[in-house]
């Protein structure tokens, strides 16, 4: 046997499994520190009670608290659709969606007011992108692009477009440290993991072309319910998971303690 080799295998063997074993412990740490970060805001209370009910949060949690104000706007479908998505002369790539200005020139001339909607990873569904119309970088829940996709190629979309109104009085928006810690204590199942927080517009639709949209919270968990919070009064929709046509089923709402506040 050549004893040389076997010990030069043995090491180098031992080197990876030690290498191996670093990884593992510092994505441990790192997953950790992640947590500890996303966490850090809310209070200690709220950090046992999600504990005790295994609630996780994986996504980052917004320091930000803009003054921002409710936006009337009018709300129509694109004239050249109708109940089927419009369908693209060319469909393009799908890896399109995840560079703003390689979408533009492939869609751009084809889609209307493209350059005001965003896409939302964590909207997506089957066969579907979904993009947000913006204001001022933040989106407007309530109004949605909807691009469709087929063997990795973009072949049609549905749009919401809006034309813009007023903004009403702007006012301090509530901390999300303060919206999570409610939702938790009041609303989330134990077991709930939050995903995503997103500060943007989100307000009731009615059967009429002019809209009102408030500045809310939108808390998403990881099994694909939505939560909008008034990010003014603290007002909570629990609504369900939002349907292929983009509407949201609408339950009870209440209000965040004057504790919470």
């Amino acid at each position: 046997m050549d004893w040389g080799r076997a010990k030069s295998v043995l090491i180098i063997s031992f080197l990876m499994l030690n290498i191996l074993l670093g990884y593992q412990l510092w994505l441990d740490i790192r997953t950790q520190l992640d947590a500890n970060m996303n966490t850090a805001e809310l209070p200690q209370d709220k950090l046992k009670l999600m504990q005790q009910k295994r609630i996780s949060l994986t996504a980052n949690l917004p320091s930000e608290t803009p003054k921002l104000g409710d936006l009337t706007y009018l709300l129509h479908e694109d004239d050249a659709q109708g109940e089927e998505p419009v369908q693209l002369l060319e469909p393009v790539d799908s890896a399109d969606i995840f560079t703003k200005s390689e979408l533009m020139k492939s869609l751009g001339d084809q889609v209307p007011d493209l350059e005001e909607y965003s896409y939302d990873l964590h909207s997506n569904r089957d066969g579907v992108f979904v993009m947000y119309r913006v204001f001022e970088g933040r989106p407007m829940f309530n109004v949605r692009l909807e691009l469709y996709i087929s063997n990795l190629k973009i072949t049609g979309y549905r749009q919401q477009l809006v034309e813009l109104i007023s903004t009403g009085e702007q006012n301090k928006v509530l901390p999300a440290a303060k919206v999570v810690a409610s939702l938790i204590e009041t609303y989330l199942e134990a077991g709930a993991v939050i995903s995503d927080i997103q500060l943007g517009y989100h307000g009731q639709i009615f059967d009429s072309e002019k809209q009102v949209a408030a500045p809310s919270w939108r808390v998403m968990l990881e099994d694909g319910k939505v939560y909008y919070v008034h990010a003014i009064s603290g007002e909570v929709a629990t609504d369900k998971e939002e349907g292929e046509d983009g509407d949201t089923e609408s339950g009870s709402g209440s209000t965040l303690s004057q504790a919470d506040q």
